[in-house]
């Protein structure tokens, strides 16, 4: 029987000298869900992040990647997830186009593949009309959009995406969420970090870290019955405010 989980974790931490960045992490993310990986800045996202995409190597526990172990398989580990970090990997010198068909070679798609997607691509992200545009020149939220498809050209079954929505605008952001959904509803796995707590919203299951460790865990309408408040801003509030006391 197939495993059910696209990513398993057991006490994951790292270390850097004495601060501790990421307090043994236990989580377990389901195939198609989009779970929401929620905290402040220096609470741990980016660095749990790095560890499981196989860029950074922990200092202690477990975790699986769609049935990859991350100590013995980084490079298949690699091959099977789509990035996108907080700042966009894209090269502002090439044109839209060139960008997509940039990363596809690097996915390692034959040019008949590449050729196929990168058009699939552009339409699905509705970038056609700008695609020889240089992407210095185009809007945050056309970056945004543009590093999704570069990260997702190789259909990954697992997307990580690290804080993508930081700078845009908020119909931007929306229009993002679209797309994350529209991927998901494919049996993908997308895995989030953000610190806009209303996109908690949009998650089917949501973790809030602080100090390196999981404070609360459960999907948005359970954490916001369990606190009784009606926004998951207040329950972040809520829950942060009494691990600080």
């Amino acid at each position: 029987m197939a495993d059910p989980l696209a990513v398993k974790t057991h006490e994951l931490s790292k270390r850097f000298g004495t601060f501790t960045a990421v307090d043994r992490l236990s989580i377990a993310v389901r195939k198609g869900e989009v779970f929401g990986f929620l905290g402040a800045n220096g609470a741990g996202k980016t660095t749990t992040i790095r560890m499981l995409c196989g860029l950074l190597q922990p200092s202690g526990g477990q975790a699986v990647i769609n049935g990859f172990d991350i100590y013995h398989s980084p490079m298949k580990i690699k091959r099977s997830i789509g990035y996108m970090s907080q700042k966009f990997s894209l090269y502002n010198d090439l044109t839209v186009e060139e960008n997509i068909t940039f990363y596809g070679g690097v996915y390692g798609l034959n040019n008949a593949q590449l050729e196929k997607r990168r058009d699939q691509m552009l339409d699905y992200l509705s970038l056609s009309t700008i695609k020889e545009k240089l992407t210095s020149e185009i809007p945050p939220g056309w970056k945004q959009r543009l590093a999704l498809g570069c990260a997702v050209m190789h259909e990954p079954d697992i997307l990580f995406l690290d804080e993508p929505t930081g700078g845009v605008d908020p119909v931007s952001r929306r229009s993002f969420w679209n797309l994350i959904y529209e991927y998901a509803d494919r049996g993908k796995t997308v895995f989030v970090t953000t610190h806009y707590m209303d996109e908690a919203e949009y998650c089917h299951r949501i973790s809030i870290m602080n100090a390196g460790r999981i404070i609360a865990l459960g999907t948005p309408q359970k954490l916001k019955k369990e606190y009784g408040l009606d926004t998951m801003q207040e329950v972040f509030i809520r829950i942060v405010q009494k691990e600080v006391r």
